[in-house]
Formats: structure tokens, C-alpha cells, sequence
């Protein structure tokens, strides 16, 4: 483990910590538990970093599209920026127009966080979260680990417990680009999800309860296909948006497999995954760049997937290596709950239950062709 002290904010020490395994090399920090660089090699072994990023710390205090985050307590929007939780009525900050988004001003991804396990290849950092700290009830102890594996995957895994019934949907907000983080657009990037349906939204991009097919419509990524293909569509959801930013509801498979440290079964990783600490994930899309010949899996336990492919990105946000990260320069796949869930009763709701475990993992495996 390489730690190396990058500056302050506020008072309080910022490290960095840079994880080796395999091929793949992954830095994060202590503010706000955030994955800010990731090396993985493409198809002629050349070593990229492949996320969206900065190079000054104070630009992670501001940093509105949310680069590496780890979003906490609660990603993504929440209609009126308000919920009702057994009988009591809950006001959050309006962040966006009328909403509240990825838990207003103040969220956890702009905390420093406590390391509690290191080692060369593994990361765990904590932070305890106090009762109406940005608006959610309840004293809160939550976990992210970071993990390399031996078969060119990073694992993303969160526990949490609270004192109260509250509400928790964590996410990561990395924004990929096969190509490297500074290669211009992802629109000739190829995505496939396992998903049948989309949760409609709105103007304001707040789901009602409303779930809409994907067949015959620029959604529809059962079949691997680029991302420019179908963006630009005039179909409603893509002009409110300005592009994909919607979440799918992924198709989770019950039939398991085991997944080691060691390796993964078979030639290629199965359609889910059953690893020695119990978590069950599902294989739900890939990104993947012909350029470079790199493909990305991506695997999960939660229902939700958010996929963004960086609509209001422009000039202004300079980032590592001063390279200005323009319009759909990245792509986020945001595993969760989906949006708005705690105010519609239809949706799997994010709710921690007084003093149960939350655990959940997500993982991205590397492979090139």
C-alpha cells in the first residue's frame, strides 16, 4: 500500500492510497472515499487510466459532476426533496430545482473518512453519519471497501447500520471512458445491459412509478450496441435529459457460482457470482471500447442501474493532466435503488431497518480483445 499525503481540507489531512493486483492499479483517498484514478491495460497491454478525474484536491470539494464519488447515504434524486418514513415527514435540501440529488450540499462523499483496513490490494474506510446529517434519521455507520482481485476485477463493497429506520443507497459515481480518462467521447463505445424496462421520469427526471418497456425504443441494450446510435433520438426521456442519465431495472439471475480471490470459474466470469463473503452478484452490462480493446463487465447485487453518459459535461471541467473533459466525455453506471424509491411504495425500497446490516457489492471485471 502506497499512502502519500496530498494536501487539507478544512484542517483535516487528505491521503491518497494506491492498490496493486494483476494488471490493474486503482487510487483512492480518504475524502469522501473516492476512487480517483484506475489503470487497466488494453488490448496491446498498454496501461490507461480509464476514469475521470482531477489533479488539484480543492477541485474534489466542489466537483458537481460528482467524479469518483462515492455517493452517501442516499444517491440519486428524491422528488420535492422530501419523504415520509413510519408516519414522520422529512425535508432535505433542494439541490436541484425542487429535488434533492445525491444528498444535497452536504453529502458523505465530501467528509473525510477513517481508514479501519489496509493492505497492498484492499481498502476499507468508515465514517458515522449523525441523526438528520443531510436530512436522513438516525446515527449511521457505514463501510466501502475497495478490493483488487487476481482476475482484473475491482469490487465496490458497502455495509452500513443504523439506530434508527432510515434510508440508504449508496453508489459509486466513476466516470469511464475505455479510450483513457482524457480521449474525448464515449459515443462510439459499445454498451449491452440485461435489462427489459426503464423507470419513466419526468422533466425533472423523478420517477413517478411509471415503468416502461424497452423493446422498440433508443433504450433497448439487450444487444450490445454504441452509444451514439440511439442518444440524439427524439424520443421524451432522452430530450428532457439531454441524453442517457435513466435508470434500468436490471435482470438479476438467481443461479449462482463460486468466486474466489484466486480467480473466477471457467474461461470467463460466469453470469453470477457467489464469493466467500456471501454476496451474490449478477452479471447486468458491459462497456466496451473496439479502439482500444478493452471491455469492461460490471456485476451487481442491487436492483438499479444509472447510466449517464456525462450530458452536462463541458469545457469547464478541466481534469487530470489539465485535459478539459467536454460533452459525454465518460460514462457512469451507477449501481443502486432506483431514484426516488422511498417516495414510491411500487419501487424496492431503500430503507435500513434499525440495527440490520446493510451489504451490498458491485464489481468491474477488465478483460481485452
Amino acid at each position: 500500500m502506497h499512502k502519500t499525503l496530498w494536501g487539507n481540507i478544512d484542517g483535516h489531512a487528505v491521503y491518497t492510497y494506491e492498490l496493486k493486483k494483476a494488471d490493474i492499479t486503482a487510487k483512492v483517498m480518504n475524502y469522501g472515499a473516492n476512487l480517483l484514478e484506475l489503470h487497466v491495460p488494453d488490448a496491446e497491454g498498454n496501461q490507461s487510466d480509464i476514469v475521470l478525474g482531477y489533479d488539484k484536491l480543492e477541485d474534489y470539494s466542489v466537483n458537481d459532476p460528482g467524479f469518483g464519488c462515492s455517493v452517501t447515504p442516499v444517491a440519486n434524486r428524491i422528488g420535492n426533496a422530501s419523504f415520509t418514513l413510519n408516519g414522520k415527514h422529512y425535508e432535505l435540501d433542494k439541490n436541484d430545482g425542487n429535488n434533492n440529488l445525491h444528498s444535497g450540499f452536504h453529502p458523505f462523499h465530501r467528509k473525510i473518512w477513517d481508514v479501519v483496513y489496509e493492505q497492498e490490494d484492499e481498502i476499507t474506510f468508515s465514517y458515522d453519519g449523525k441523526d438528520l446529517e443531510c436530512g436522513f434519521p438516525g446515527n449511521i455507520h457505514i463501510e466501502i471497501t475497495y478490493k483488487l482481485w487476481n482476475n482484473n476485477s475491482i469490487s465496490i463493497t458497502y455495509r452500513a447500520i443504523a439506530d434508527q429506520d432510515t434510508v440508504f443507497n449508496p453508489t459509486n459515481h466513476s466516470y469511464f471512458n475505455l479510450d483513457g480518462h482524457d480521449s474525448g467521447s464515449i459515443l462510439d463505445q459499445l454498451v449491452w445491459l440485461n435489462a427489459d424496462s426503464i423507470t419513466f421520469a419526468n422533466q425533472e427526471s423523478i420517477p413517478d412509478g411509471t415503468i416502461r418497456d424497452v423493446s422498440h425504443t433508443p433504450f433497448d441494450f439487450r444487444t450490445e450496441k454504441s452509444i451514439r446510435r440511439d442518444i440524439d433520438a427524439d424520443y421524451d426521456q432522452l430530450v428532457w435529459a439531454r441524453g442517457y442519465d435513466h435508470n434500468f431495472i436490471l435482470n438479476l439471475n438467481d443461479e449462482a457460482a463460486e468466486f474466489s480471490a484466486e480467480g473466477h470459474v471457467g474461461d470467463k466470469f460466469p453470469h453470477t457470482l457467489k464469493d466467500s463473503d456471501g454476496f451474490h452478484v449478477s452479471h447486468v452490462g458491459s462497456l466496451r471500447s473496439e479502439k482500444s480493446g478493452r471491455k469492461m463487465d460490471i456485476y451487481t447485487d442491487l436492483p438499479g442501474i444509472q447510466m449517464y453518459t456525462g450530458n452536462y459535461l463541458d469545457s469547464s471541467h478541466t481534469g487530470k493532466g489539465g485535459k478539459s473533459y467536454d460533452f459525454r466525455g465518460g460514462i457512469a453506471f451507477e449501481t443502486q435503488y432506483y431514484p426516488n424509491a422511498i417516495n414510491v411504495p411500487s419501487f424496492p425500497q431503500p430503507v435500513l431497518k434499525a440495527n440490520e446490516e446493510f451489504k451490498s457489492r458491485t464489481v468491474y471485471h477488465f478483460s481485452t480483445k
